[in-house]
């Protein structure tokens, strides 16, 4: 009897190919996991789970990995308003750190013999595969066959097709990732710098409704956490999925990303992330309200170095712990409601309130009244301030 493989699945072109080379070339048996981290809809779960069947897979396993995802980092991606060069939400790295961490899970609860995944050998996705079963199931095979074989999209589809396979279109020219942080795209207008990805490539992934009237949005945290939309209390991940489905209705939070690979390279992307984008943005405004210059001085680095660490494929690293407990600190104080105001194509922060605001306890109106020192108070405190720059020009 052969031995059996659990590969990562999700129903697109990669990792359908990968079920028939597996059992072709390497004889495992195939196991299909299938790590719902949100995005999928019931039509994609039944048209994987038919592609995996008619592919010849030993058992199909869907597993809901949305809590996780949001418990174990998107939460802390907002509390550290993460942003990887200031525009990106990471919406990727943290769902795949969850996704090979229940496939291993389910690969040692079944005795297998190997794990795979379906990146290639250009992104970071095989890093952040290969990084979670080394440490999570290290005595198992890890495979990677169209890394291995350097194969492009269109071998894998003759590939395919030769079994019976036809794949759409729109899933061998585009790559597209959804996930409950956001929607990633990859095809040939990202692989240059300056071509412009045209609003039909987002509207293929993420419909709007350019008929979709303005409105105003209120958002509710608990600690850094969002609970409630419009005073409606909601669980994170129900919160995190109407947000996504009001921010598609509208075309909220897309955008391109240029960045730095964990190979090595720069890479391009185009996004759709509404719900994590205004999240951050509200929980941003929040935080101006109720912490301390200092706190969110120190807070920041910290998260832009949080972020680095999960986008590169290290969340095991206990250094992440110790920054996890940080944020989660510095958001004791950070709870209220934040408005915004949203309209097709854009949004902006209108307001915040909070029970902790530090600019209602300063009793005074920024540039007109205060009530805390006078003049003179001032005046003194401008000439010491101004002591090291002096004694700095003197010196000259």
């Amino acid at each position: 009897m052969a031995e059996t493989c659990v590969l990562a699945y999700s129903g697109g072109l990669d990792t359908s190919f990968c079920i028939p080379f597996i059992k072709e070339e390497y004889g495992y048996d195939v196991v299909t996991v299938m790590v719902d981290t949100g995005g999928f809809t019931d039509k994609d779960l039944a048209q994987a789970k038919e592609r995996a069947t008619k592919l010849g897979v030993k058992e199909h396993l869907v597993i809901d990995g949305r809590k996780e995802v949001f418990e174990r980092y998107a939460r802390f991606l907002i509390f550290g308003n993460v942003l990887r060069g200031g525009v990106y939400p990471l919406c990727v790295a943290a769902e795949r750190v969850v996704q090979a961490a229940m496939v291993a899970e389910y690969a040692l609860k079944i005795k297998a013999a190997a794990v795979a995944h379906g990146s290639t050998g250009a992104g970071n996705d095989q890093i952040r595969f290969d990084v979670a079963f080394g440490v999570l199931c290290p005595a198992l095979k890890q495979l990677a066959p169209v890394r291995e074989h350097s194969l492009s999209r269109q071998q894998e589809t003759d590939y395919l097709a030769k079994r019976g396979l036809e794949i759409p279109a729109k899933t061998t020219s585009y790559s597209i990732n959804a996930g409950m942080w956001g929607v990633t795209i990859g095809g040939k207008e990202t692989h240059d710098s300056a071509t412009e990805v045209p609003e039909s490539v987002f509207e293929m992934a993420v419909p709007s409704d350019a008929k979709a009237k303005p409105q105003t949005l209120a958002v509710t945290y608990e600690q850094g956490v969002p609970v409630a939309l419009n005073g409606e209390k909601l669980d994170q991940v129900a919160l995190v999925e109407k947000l996504n489905e009001l921010s598609a209705t509208y075309a909220l939070g897309r955008g391109i990303h240029l960045g730095d690979t964990i190979v090595g390279i720069k890479g391009r992307i185009a996004f759709q992330a509404g719900a994590a984008l205004m999240l951050i943005s509200a929980h941003r405004e929040l935080e101006k309200l109720t912490l301390t210059k200092w706190q969110r001085f120190w807070k920041d680095h910290v998260a832009d170095f949080y972020g680095n660490m999960i986008h590169e494929g290290q969340p095991f690293d206990p250094a992440l712990r110790d920054m996890e407990a940080m944020l989660a600190s510095s958001q004791q104080r950070v709870s209220g409601e934040v408005k915004l105001s949203i309209k097709h194509g854009g949004y902006f922060v209108t307001g915040a309130t909070s029970p902790h605001s530090l600019m209602a306890a300063a009793h005074g109106k920024y540039g007109e009244e205060f009530t805390m020192w006078d003049g003179r108070d001032a005046a003194g405190f401008s000439k010491i301030l101004s002591i090291p720059s002096k004694l700095h020009g003197s010196a000259e």
